[in-house]
């Protein structure tokens, strides 16, 4: 795929608002991950760094961190009510993105120095991108902080994920799995929650008073979650069965209206009640993992990353799309098959967990998992890429 990035294209359609590019990048960053883990993992081409590594890298770092920027860039501002980003500043970010993915693409199939070269570019603008929020967040006169302080806490603990993970590549590699454990809990769950909690009533048209304590207490609970887990794995089941009530109950005090007859709001909805669902599920089978040798292959992370941060970007990622096209915000049937297809992917993956522990044959399960997220995004980029590079008006 060529992309030209000259002076030239930075005054093009594609490039006027900070999400067009950014979740092109993204989705492109899907396909690209999933089809070189999947030809790793099939022994087809040999990996210059570690299958699992790259698998978690590339999805926290070069699909979802961009797709949360690509949205946070056009909506923060107006959360904070503060000014639009300049187009030159978040073209900077960008640069940082497609240079990082490209090169720790390219070097994790050829060369661990290429790749750590890439990664070290993609958190340079990781880092450039915190700061941008940060700024917004001490800038604004708002009075209301709430929303915006967590946010930007939640993009913080990613940074932080974020080096530590490249610590634990270059030099200790037992610093990769504490990362992911602050990348899941501390900056993709509570990033998209954050977004969520503020979001989907007011969507929903639920004016129901917030709680104001929700993520204060849900923070404490994820550190709890990430201690009990860097002390001995499995420990943290009852912390997850208490998010689970924690979540459960005040999702159900919004009453949502579903299910929901729009499908871009029914999406939104099912997100948010994968939350206790996952933090449910994890809690039962870190539970069985801890007195038994059954592993269920990281199903309490793919159970909230795909159940609730997959959708949910999804979601909002339609939304956005097509909200600041100038399209219709309504789902035709390709755009509810797409919506509906997001679940298709996340049964998949708690399947292919619950057949490794009990013995079926893994890899067939893989292959079709692996699968259904390559048509979700391939579908995706098909239906809405157009949309994004050219501002195309769907009928």
């Amino acid at each position: 795929m060529h992309m030209n990035f000259s002076e030239d294209a930075q005054h093009s359609y594609f490039f006027s608002q900070p999400h067009q590019p950014f979740f092109v990048l993204a989705f492109v960053n899907a396909i690209v991950t999933m089809l070189i883990f999947l030809l790793s993992y099939k022994g087809v081409i040999h990996m210059a760094i570690t299958p699992s590594h790259f698998h978690a890298y590339g999805f926290t770092y070069l699909l979802f961190t961009p797709a949360f920027f690509g949205f946070l860039f056009t909506t923060f501002p107006r959360f904070a009510s503060t000014p639009v980003i300049e187009k030159n500043t978040y073209m900077r970010i960008f640069n940082f993105y497609y240079i990082g993915s490209t090169l720790f693409l390219l070097g994790s199939m050829v060369s661990p120095f290429l790749s750590a070269v890439g990664m070290i570019t993609l958190f340079i603008g990781h880092t450039s991108g915190y700061l941008i929020l940060k700024n917004i967040y001490t800038t604004t006169t708002m009075e209301d902080k709430h929303d915006i302080y967590w946010i930007q806490l939640a993009m913080a603990f990613g940074l932080g994920a974020h080096l530590i993970f490249i610590v634990g590549q270059l030099w200790v590699v037992s610093f990769i799995g504490f990362s992911t454990e602050i990348s899941t809990y501390l900056y993709l769950f509570l990033l998209a929650f954050a977004v969520a909690q503020r979001m989907v009533p007011f969507f929903s048209h639920c004016m129901v008073e917030k709680n104001m304590a929700l993520l204060k207490q849900l923070f404490i609970l994820l550190v709890l979650h990430i201690l009990l887990e860097g002390f001995k794995t499995n420990t943290s089941f009852v912390v997850d069965l208490l998010i689970a009530y924690l979540t459960g109950k005040e999702i159900l005090r919004w009453k949502l209206p579903f299910p929901n007859p729009n499908p871009l709001l029914m999406v939104l909805h099912v997100a948010l009640f994968w939350v206790p669902v996952a933090f449910a599920l994890s809690g039962l089978t870190n539970f069985i993992s801890l007195i038994s040798d059954v592993s269920f292959l990281a199903l309490d992370i793919h159970t909230i990353t795909l159940g609730f941060v997959f959708t949910i970007l999804i979601g909002f990622g339609t939304r956005v799309t097509l909200g600041h096209s100038g399209n219709q915000m309504s789902a035709d049937k390709v755009t509810t098959f797409l919506l509906a297809w997001t679940q298709v992917v996340v049964l998949l993956r708690i399947l292919t967990s619950f057949g490794a522990a009990f013995g079926l044959n893994f890899m067939i399960l893989f292959d079709i998992t692996a699968t259904a997220w390559l048509i979700m995004f391939v579908a995706w980029a098909l239906r809405f890429f157009a949309v994004l590079i050219q501002g195309k008006k769907l009928l």
